[in-house]
């Protein structure tokens, strides 16, 4: 078996895992289970769960993703502002039975834009930096660590964003460090994967 084999192999293995783990958790999002994958920029966080997701709907459930990405306010918007939106707009309403209703942000315009309804999912899952925050802590059925090492996260958002965005990239990773190191994010993690 090559490392590349082998690596795929512990990756799908540590997906069964986590969907195992999940199927064990009592709801904790009113009747619904909330999946926060969280971890450094680039590390892979969107593939895992997109990945997780596919793998739940296999078994029965579609779980809807949700992107931190689509309700930061731009690059500086891992902020205490943030976690009292996505608490009053999304986690509020769900643990409550009822519908969320969350407003994306338009990174082209640099302003918030349309409004998009969310009925109370079996599992939701929410991907992205800040998704285990401690302010989500009580709303949260699982909390997943993804991490790769810092060349790799850069060439990816390099790959994806263009080199003119290095700078924004700079400066986001020292406030996801910060975010981390006050949230023990890794830490309060119940499973912590690596990518390559």
């Amino acid at each position: 078996m090559t490392d590349g084999e082998s690596s795929r192999r512990s990756y799908d293995d540590a997906l069964q895992r986590l969907a195992t783990m999940l199927a064990d958790r009592t709801p904790t999002l009113g009747a619904s289970r909330l999946v926060a994958v969280d971890g450094p920029a680039g590390s892979g966080k969107t593939t895992l769960a997109t990945e997780l997701g596919a793998l739940l709907a296999s078994a029965g459930s579609e779980p809807p993703v949700l992107h931190m990405d689509d309700l930061y306010e731009g690059w500086g918007g891992l902020d205490d502002s943030l976690e009292r939106r996505l608490v009053a707009q999304v986690l509020a309403p769900l643990a409550q039975g009822r519908a969320a209703e969350w407003q994306r942000y338009d990174w082209h315009r640099e302003q918030f834009a349309e409004w998009h309804d969310l009925a109370p999912p079996e599992v939701l899952i929410l991907e992205g930096c800040g998704a285990g925050a401690r302010a989500y802590a009580a709303y949260t059925t699982l909390l997943v660590w993804v991490e790769a090492d810092r060349a790799k996260r850069m060439a990816r958002g390099i790959a994806r964003d263009g080199e003119q965005m290095r700078h924004h990239w700079m400066r986001w990773m020292r406030s996801e460090a910060d975010h981390f190191a006050t949230n023990y994010t890794k830490a309060r993690s119940d499973i912590a994967i690596r990518t390559s």
